[in-house]
């Protein structure tokens, strides 16, 4: 069981950048693929970064495109979030997590493909 941990959330005005990090432990995170997803009050958990298993590929929500950046080091078993430009619709909880069985090299943007969660770092932009 591969457990996560997000950090790296907090308060930020908007046009303002901000640098999630998951880290890992219990088991490697270098044979999965890993996502990141939001959950806004009253909302659905929503996808926003995908990255395969070597970090090869990626793949964004089309809201988070061009400002959000994904990428992972396997060799330290973390995944960041770079967020840019934020923008108060942004603000959320965000949850990284591991894809670890099936098709477990590949990215995806369903919650229903990921089976281990952090427990989520709250982003807040605000002015």
């Amino acid at each position: 069981q591969v457990q996560l941990v997000e950090s790296g959330g907090g308060l930020v005005r908007p046009g303002g950048s901000l640098r999630l990090s998951c880290a890992g432990s219990g088991r490697t995170l270098s044979s999965y693929a890993m996502g990141w997803f939001r959950q806004a009050p009253g909302k659905e958990r929503e996808f926003v970064a995908t990255i395969t298993w070597n970090g090869g590929s990626t793949a964004y929500a089309d809201s988070v495109k061009g400002r959000f950046t994904i990428s992972r080091d396997n060799a330290k078993n973390t995944v960041d979030l770079q967020m840019n430009i934020l923008r108060l619709e942004d603000t959320a909880v965000y949850y990284c997590a591991a894809r670890t069985n099936g098709n477990h090299y590949s990215g995806s943007s369903s919650t229903r493909d990921y089976n281990s969660w952090g427990q989520g770092t709250q982003v807040t932009v605000s002015s």
